[in-house]
């Protein structure tokens, strides 16, 4: 089972320590994005207008989640107190995380050349839909996966994918900008980073065609597939030829094309017969890679 713990060196690895990051973002990819630079060491504040961000009122528990260590203000930004407070912030601050639209980053007077005339050594870290002329255009976490092709059906995806890549993205981006203002009388930069980019990169396996139908894990291969078994499902993994082997030895025939149907409706059928705790000791006694599944 993976552990989720970081190991000592993982937790002490703290590339962003002494990086004062300010947030404006709300919703989902900035607030993760932040988590991601508390993580790596930075100070984190974050800006909320009088109302909150929305995710404080749908969903506290993932609010608080992502906001642990943040430190958390509020000012209304379309008032001279609250701009007065931003700019004091920013003048304490190295990285500014925004995820509005270009033109309501200009009504606020945060659009670059203004930022860049007060703050000339601040980095601006935006997060848009997509790029360039497109920032402008309305869109969510569903509607840059299926453009990108990762919605195949009318099942919802099963989490955030794009938000949460993007997010990632965003964090690098601040790794980026924290270097850059680290060097001696240099400006500081802007970087935008696009939900639907992060959806492209997420998409990049299908895109290949590994994980289309026809793909290796995409379905085609046998040893790489979730099938029933008597009292749950099961995630086979054995993609390698050896764990191949292995899986096919387990299931009583001799090793055979991985490609073929035979070999998947043999595994199916034998899988089929097997309970949870079977398949769970022979893949320790094999070492096959598997994880049961309840129904």
């Amino acid at each position: 089972m993976p552990n989720s713990a970081p190991s000592a060196s993982a937790a002490s690895f703290e590339p962003l320590a002494g990086v004062r990051v300010l947030s404006l973002a709300l919703n989902l990819p900035g607030p993760a994005a932040l988590m991601r630079c508390r993580a790596m060491g930075a100070a984190c504040t974050k800006l909320e207008p009088p109302t909150g961000d929305p995710m404080s009122h749908y969903n506290p528990t993932a609010y608080g989640a992502l906001h642990e260590g943040v430190k958390v203000e509020v000012a209304d930004l379309k008032t001279e107190a609250g701009q007065q407070h931003l700019h004091r912030l920013l003048q304490e601050t190295e990285v500014l995380l925004t995820s509005f639209r270009p033109s309501a980053l200009a009504k606020l007077g945060l659009d670059r050349d203004a930022l860049q005339a007060r703050h000339p050594k601040l980095s601006q870290v935006a997060i848009v839909g997509a790029p360039g002329e497109r920032a402008e255009e309305p869109g969510h976490d569903l509607t840059y996966l299926a453009e990108s092709g990762l919605v195949p059906g009318t099942a919802l995806p099963p989490t955030l994918y794009a938000d949460m890549g993007g997010a990632l993205l965003a964090s690098e981006a601040v790794l980026k900008a924290a270097l850059h203002s680290a060097k001696a009388d240099t400006c500081g930069i802007y970087l935008e980073v696009a939900l639907n980019a992060a959806a492209d990169w997420l998409a990049l396996p299908r895109t290949w065609g590994l994980t289309t139908p026809t793909g290796a894990v995409g379905g085609a291969h046998a040893g790489y597939r979730v099938y029933p078994c008597v009292d749950g499902r099961v995630a086979v993994a054995a993609l390698e030829p050896h764990f191949a082997t292995r899986l096919c030895e387990a299931a009583g025939f001799a090793s055979a094309s991985m490609f073929a149907s035979g070999t998947h409706e043999a595994i199916a059928r034998w899988i089929g017969t097997r309970t949870r705790a079977q398949l769970d000791a022979m893949a320790r006694e094999r070492d096959v890679p598997l994880l049961t599944l309840e129904a």
